[in-house]
């Protein structure tokens, strides 16, 4: 399993844009095939970085997942609504796989 950690940088004073277009993703991005462990919007510290992480189960799973998600019409709407609106300022990807498991007691 990998895990995809997308770190924003948003516009401070389009929040409320961002938790849309984070909304919406919680709707596509499941249905295109990834598991969504959630989109995350600035609440105490930093007013500019957000965050949006999910899970595939390899890079070859990814790729079927961007190419379905390019086609489905909530992903393809919140692409031009993020475009339009230019709250997303930078977007950074990075690829993690668990190290920590299993968790809990061992014993």
């Amino acid at each position: 399993m990998l895990t995809c950690i997308i770190q924003y940088r948003i516009d401070p004073t389009k929040k409320s844009q961002f938790e849309q277009y984070a909304r919406n993703w919680g709707q596509a991005i499941p249905r295109c095939g990834a598991d969504l462990v959630g989109y995350f919007a600035p609440h105490e510290g930093s007013t500019c970085l957000a965050y949006g992480i999910y899970n595939v189960k390899s890079l070859a799973d990814y790729e079927n997942y961007r190419a379905r998600l390019a086609q489905d019409p909530l992903g393809r709407q919140n692409y031009e609504f993020a475009q339009s609106e230019k709250f997303l300022l930078r977007e950074e990807r990075s690829w993690l796989k668990l190290a920590s498991a299993p968790h809990g007691d061992l014993s």
